[in-house]
């Protein structure tokens, strides 16, 4: 990583853009998480999460990007990521789904991702997708501390979600090769976001920034292969995989989580900003 990359520095009236189009991919992820049952199919939770993002006026940014067909990512056990919806594909009782949506609303972007268990599944999965989020968390707090103290360097955030999962009692393979990034006027941007790495280096972590933390974690290998529709990845090993994502934008005095309805404050507390957190 350099200190070279080019990567968009909003202002707080863009960032707060940004917060309306987080909002929307929290409400379109909240219904299809509700939707999640067996019997359910991955098309029917797209056209959930579609109708949410049309109704707030806002367009689903995956629809269409490089020829991807769906409004989220419906990813089933072994599947980790980029898994296109298909009626076809009916859940159940027991599955693990991971969904990922992005909308946009006025030019800005939003991006998200939560995993779900179907109907009663197994405690030991439901614990691999709370390491994720933890680890998740952990990325944010460190981005936070990382822009309050001026010191902070990107590759903070990658070791704090990598000692998020490394510190749980149950080894977890971390997935290389697809991470976080930048987001703003699109979806993707610099800088990458890896989900393992030393802490301090990397670009400083300055208020303006907008990214978007993604851990994703395995049961088994952290080993990887895209199939042949060119979207799927999938573990090598067919063990279960969790991924979750939330966009943040960084203050002066701390991070805004964009795509959480509260902005992050029952996860943060005090590494909100404060002028942030006022209107979340």
């Amino acid at each position: 990583m350099t200190e070279h990359m080019d990567i968009e520095i909003k202002t707080p009236e863009q960032l707060h853009l940004m917060r309306a189009a987080g909002l929307v991919v929290a409400a379109a992820l909240a219904a299809a998480r509700e939707a999640v049952k067996p019997g359910v199919s991955t098309a029917e939770l797209d056209a959930v999460a579609e109708d949410v993002i049309r109704s707030h006026g806002a367009i689903p940014s995956f629809k269409g990007y490089h020829g991807f067909p769906a409004t989220i990512c419906s990813s089933v056990n072994e599947q980790i990521v980029h898994t296109i919806p298909n009626p076809k594909h009916v859940l159940a009782e027991g599955d693990l789904i991971s969904i990922d949506c992005g909308a946009i609303l006025h030019g800005w972007h939003g991006d998200a991702a939560i995993t779900v268990g179907v109907g009663e599944t197994r405690p030991d999965l439901l614990r691999m997708a709370e390491v994720a989020e933890e680890s998740m968390w952990a990325g944010i707090a460190a981005a936070a501390r990382g822009v309050r103290s001026g010191t902070g360097r990107l590759t903070d955030i990658s070791w704090a979600v990598e000692s998020a999962v490394r510190k749980a009692p149950r080894k977890y393979g971390i997935v290389k090769g697809y991470g976080g990034h930048g987001i703003g006027t699109a979806m993707h941007q610099e800088p990458h976001i890896h989900n393992h790495g030393r802490p301090g280096r990397g670009p400083k972590l300055v208020a303006g920034m907008a990214l978007a933390i993604e851990p994703m974690i395995t049961m088994g290998s952290a080993r990887t292969a895209e199939l042949s529709d060119g979207w799927t990845v999938v573990t090598t090993d067919g063990s279960h995989a969790a991924h979750v994502e939330h966009s943040i934008g960084l203050f002066d005095d701390g991070v805004w989580v964009l795509t959480a309805p509260d902005g992050g404050r029952a996860r943060l507390r005090d590494l909100l900003t404060a002028s942030a957190s006022a209107t979340a």
